[in-house]
């Protein structure tokens, strides 16, 4: 192996050590320490999107992503259609002042991105709890390890050369089965039912995942940028280790509203 290869493995290591076991704490304790967390993060993500994205206004747009994800973390879930609309003034703002910039909708997309992603996560958290929080970002974690460990070691066909020449379809699959697993034993072990049921389901949140993972690829390809930022040692920016669990938060929350509604 590479020293250079060993040395961001080795930091790869040291960073998921410190972070998750905080991250996974910090969901567990639930409010408000998730809206709190979900706003360091939201934050993160406002500073890294305008900055990756080449621009003349870099603070603006940051202070748009912040403040329209901090409202969207603090207000409560039945005020839902003020974030929305807070939301949609923070894109409008963003979308009159980008005029005449290169990345003009990159710059535009940020609002939604970030302030949907993050949001989606606070609302799952208040439809269900902490252990249900802790579930979905376990399962995304498995199908980045999963596709990364399966994926390196069968290697095979590759998913999408032109824009990740990484990732395989071994990789996806091994990663589909590790947060099924990871769902199941999870479910069981807490004594919770309908764990075969999460199971599926897990596999189709990992699929999700795995094309926002690709989205955030398409994205900063096109940027010729290899991470978001260097703000996490071994892993790159904050965008490049919750890229799938903001793209897929939104559809954990409508396979529960079907689920909850389904079991009455």
């Amino acid at each position: 192996m590479e020293k250079s290869k060993k040395s961001s493995l080795i930091k790869r290591a040291v960073s998921s050590v410190i972070l998750a076991p905080v991250t996974l704490f910090l969901l567990f304790l639930g409010a408000p320490f998730v809206n709190l967390f979900a706003i360091l993060c939201g934050t993160l993500l406002s500073w890294e999107w305008a900055t990756m994205v080449p621009n003349k206004k870099n603070a603006l747009y940051a202070a748009a992503y912040t403040s329209s994800v901090v409202v969207i973390c603090m207000m409560p879930a039945e005020f839902i259609f003020l974030t929305l609309a807070v939301m949609a003034i923070a894109t409008i703002i963003v979308a009159i002042k980008s005029k005449g910039e290169e990345h003009r909708a990159l710059l535009v997309l940020g609002v939604p991105y970030i302030s949907l992603g993050i949001g989606s996560l606070v609302w799952f958290f208040a439809l269900t709890n902490s252990l249900l929080l802790i579930w979905f970002v376990l399962i995304v974690w498995g199908v980045d390890v999963g596709a990364f460990i399966v994926g390196t070691t069968v290697k095979g066909p590759k998913l999408a050369p032109s824009i990740s020449p990484n990732k395989t379809w071994s990789g996806l699959i091994g990663g589909v089965c590790v947060s099924a697993i990871v769902s199941y034993v999870y479910f069981v072990a807490l004594g919770i039912n309908f764990a075969p049921y999460f199971a599926a389901f897990a596999g189709l949140l990992a699929v999700i995942a795995q094309c926002g993972d690709l989205i955030e690829s398409k994205i900063k390809r096109h940027l010729n940028l290899k991470d978001s930022s260097d703000l996490i040692p071994g892993h790159g920016g904050i965008f490049d280790r919750v890229d799938g669990l903001i793209f897929a938060a939104p559809f954990a929350i409508v396979g529960f509203v079907v689920f909850f509604v389904m079991v009455g």
